[in-house]
This record gives structure tokens, sequence and C-alpha cells, in this order.
């Protein structure tokens, strides 16, 4: 299987349309409320595919239509224990047999061969994410139109291929396709969402590893405006409600400095040891300049029980201590094992005993691993016997894929997205033997302190580097001209300046 670095699957070569041969099967899901009609053009588009029909499958799931909706030739299963979109695409992928998902809106026309477009991707790639070229019309047989939003984030990237981490908000549930297996291990769909399920499912298929790939062959007509078209700011302000506590990666949803969300943007795993040291080291990563950061706290929890024992003399003491301080603390959890993922967080930050972070630390971690979309960013912190002591920055997209292949980790993800090492002291690390002080605006202030500390060490190296130059064009000059010139003045202006 082809490794695809980041999102650019422009190494992937699909065989041409009618000239492949297909093997999986897939499970065509289409949600439905109250659409006889229009669910009856779609089922006659999907009858006159090129992909084999043997291979294909049509899930209806009935959202509690009055009457219930009728489709021959498809499995209609109705909507339970719930409603709305999110309800009705969990329920459908449920009662799917396919290998692969393909989703589908119930008022849509498709070109012959929509569904072989999407389907020749995934033969190649078991982690393709395939989206559809879709035009809105208001009557069949128009040509229709893209809406702008996609256009320009298509062109802007090369078709997504440069979008970086970004590439699911193209995701959308009216033609998309997904493996099942790959699907599931993302969590499904949320079956709580009756708006913006599909973006929101997106964003953990993300971080399940997917690679989202638009093909313009896909092509699907949606008769009638979406309601973002119709409604478009009021869409927004009912999905911003909650999208910002389940997808962190919307950044600009996050400007409150002190609430607590759901979906932390970076977790970060302590191992505890005394109960002074794993303090130092979890109350600094709670109150760095990254609000939305939590903790997980890893120890034999489960032998804290609850018989009479010495409140002083306990040999458990320690461990208890922390889990008094911690246990009504929403951003920290207690763990008997290091999480392999900390999906859906797209970060997870491996700290060693005795470390601390200081203010801008994570911020400034997470900043360095984004400007090159890595997927790993080591930081040498000291070494002993052992080896280097290192702290970890994981993104989960980049090893949720490399657990796809055979090999060694951390090869894969720098295979993949990239892997940097760093040395500890210039992003802020400490000891937990002199752990930094806390509070809000002292951390805002110590972190702003920081930046202009390191912004000013590049100045005055741009400026030794001009002046170096200067010098040079000013030899050049005076083996030319020996007479004072305006490069001699600005000599000693540089460096006054320095």
């Amino acid at each position: 299987m082809t490794r695809v670095r980041h999102n650019d699957y422009g190494v992937l070569r699909p065989p041409a349309i009618g000239d492949w041969t297909p093997e999986l099967r897939v499970s065509v899901v289409i949600p439905a409320y109250d659409c006889q009609e229009a669910l009856e053009r779609t089922a006659s588009a999907l009858a006159a595919q090129t992909y084999p029909a043997e291979l294909v499958e049509i899930v209806v799931a009935d959202d509690g239509s009055t009457p219930p909706v009728e489709l021959p030739g498809a499995r209609v299963v109705r909507v339970t224990g719930g409603w709305g979109r999110g309800a009705a695409r969990q329920t459908g992928q449920l009662a799917a047999t396919g290998e692969v998902i393909h989703w589908l809106d119930s008022d849509m026309i498709l070109a012959p061969d929509h569904l072989e477009a999407h389907m020749r991707w995934h033969h190649l790639l078991d982690h393709a994410v395939v989206i559809g070229d879709i035009r809105f019309v208001t009557a069949p047989g128009e040509e229709g139109t893209q809406p702008e939003y996609t256009r320009r984030t298509l062109e802007s990237t090369r078709m997504l291929k440069d979008a970086g981490t970004s590439a699911y908000l193209l995701h959308t549930g009216a033609s998309t396709s997904v493996r099942a297996e790959l699907l599931r291990a993302a969590g499904g769909v949320d079956a709580s969402l009756n708006m913006a399920e599909d973006t929101e499912l997106g964003y953990r298929l993300a971080q399940a590893g997917a690679v989202f790939v638009p093909d313009p062959q896909a092509r699907a007509w949606h008769v009638g405006p979406s309601t973002v078209m119709l409604r478009e700011k009021e869409v927004h302000r009912h999905n911003w409600s909650f999208l910002g506590d389940l997808v962190p990666d919307l950044r600009w949803l996050r400007g409150h400095p002190r609430r607590h969300w759901r979906v932390p943007y970076v977790r970060v795993v302590v191992r505890a040891t005394t109960y002074e040291e794993t303090r130092a080291s979890v109350d600094a990563a709670l109150a760095g300049t990254l609000p939305d950061a939590a903790v997980t706290v890893v120890g034999p929890w489960g032998r804290l029980t609850g018989e009479r024992r010495s409140s002083l003399d306990d040999p458990l003491l320690d461990l208890r201590l922390l889990h008094n301080l911690y246990a009504h603390e929403p951003r920290v959890t207690f763990a008997e094992s290091e999480p392999v993922s900390a999906a859906p967080t797209p970060f997870l930050l491996r700290l060693p005993p005795g470390w601390v972070l200081g203010a801008d630390t994570l911020a400034g971690l997470v900043r360095l691993a984004d400007e090159d979309v890595l997927g790993l960013l080591c930081v040498a912190l000291a070494e002993d016997a052992d080896g280097v002591v290192a702290a970890r920055l994981e993104r989960t997209a980049a090893f949720a894929r490399a657990a796809r292949f055979d090999g060694p980790a951390d090869d894969l993800v720098d295979e993949l997205f990239g892997v940097l090492w760093v040395e500890g002291g210039e992003h802020g690390f400490g000891t937990a033997a002199e752990p930094p002080p806390l509070g809000g605006d002292a951390a805002k202030w110590r972190a702003l302190a920081a930046r202009r500390l390191a912004e000013s060490k590049e100045l005055r190296a741009q400026v030794e580097r001009l002046s170096a130059e200067v010098e040079r064009l000013s030899r050049a000059q005076d083996e030319e001209d020996p007479a004072p010139g305006p490069l001699s003045s600005l000599i000693r202006h540089l460096r006054s300046a320095g």
C-alpha cells in the first residue's frame, strides 16, 4: 500500500474509469425524512451505475417519515432512540454490510460512473476518504454551480494536496465515502448531532489517519440549495455553539481564556512519582498559555482502596494525595497505563517524570509542530546512563496513519509527516525541583517576555549579518576608491545599534 505524506495523495495512481476490476462491496447509506419523491429519483441514478450491481447495497435510514419511506431494492431501517441527521447516518452505517460506506443525500442525481470514481480510490488506499464533486441545481438537467467556499479551498490547496491538517473541512455527507473499518475506528457518527455531524466526523477521521481525496470525476448534482446557502449566518450561529467543544482544531471558536472544553487540544501524560514532583508537572501544564490542555496522570490507582489505614504512614500516601488533589479537576484524568493515542485530541505530550513546562512551552511546541505539519517533536532534556531523556509531542493523526504500516512507528511518522529534535532549554522546560511561579497573568507576561527575548536575539543576529555584509562591501569599495564613503558611516551606525 502506497504511503501518502500529509494529504498529498498525488502519489496515488487511480485506474481509468472502465479499465479496472472492482472487488470491494459498497453500502450506499441514505438518511431520509419525508422525501419519497426525491429518494426515488436518487435510486434511479443508483440503478444506472457502472459499478457492478452485485457489489452495491443500498441502505435507507428512515428518520421517522410519515408515511414511512419505501424503496424497492433497498434495505430500509428505521431510526430509533433518537432523531436527526447524525442519528440517521449512524443507524444506516451500523446496518450496512459493505466494506465501504458511501454517504449520499436523498436529493442527489448521480453521473453513471459516480460510484466507480469513488471506489477506485478505496482499492488503492484503505484510509482514503473520497469527496464527490457536487454541483447545486434548481432542477434536474442543469449543469449547476460549485459552492464558492469549496471552489476557493480546492484552488488554493492544489485540490487539498496542500491542505495540511484542514482537509477534513470539505468533508460532507452529501457524497463522501470511507472504508467501514476506518469509520468505526474513528468512532462512527455522533448520533446526537442534527447539523454539522459531517464536519465533526471529518475531523475525527483525520485524527484516525485519513487522507482526503476530492475527485472531480465523481460527479453529482444536488437538487435545490443547501441550508447553508439559504441561511448561512443562522447555520454558523447554530453549529458554532457546539463545534468548539468537539473540534479543537477550530481555534477561533476557543477564544475564552478560562473555559473547560470537552476535547482538549493537547493531552499531557505524566507518570506519578512523588506528590511534590508530580504536582509541579501537572500544575505547570494546566497553568500555561494554552488554555485547552488536559493532563493524564499514570499510576496504580486501582490499589487505592477504602480500608482502614494510617493516614500519615500509608505506603501509598503520595499516590493518595495526588488523587485527593485532582479528583475534582475536570482537566485531569487518572490512568493505569499510558494511552496509546489521545484521539480525538490532536496532540499528545509525553512528559518524563521530574520535568515541568514553562508558561508558553506547550503553545510554542504546538506552533513549531504546525509550521511543517510535523508528526513528532522530540525535546532533549538531559542525558543519563540509559540515554537521552526526552519529551515527545506526538500528532495523533500521524501515529494513527503510521500504525497502518509495518515498521518502527517513529521512522514511519518521519516518512509520513516528519520528525524534529529540539533542545528543551530553548523551549522553557525546567525541573520540578525549581518549579516556575504559577498564575494566569504571570504566565501570560512571562511568556510574552520570553518571546520578546527570542525576537531580540534574532534581530541582533540579523544586525551582525548585515554588518558583516556591509563591511565586505566597504572593503571592496575602498580597494577601488580609498576616499571615505557612506558605507563607512553605515557600518558605524549598525555597530552602535547592535
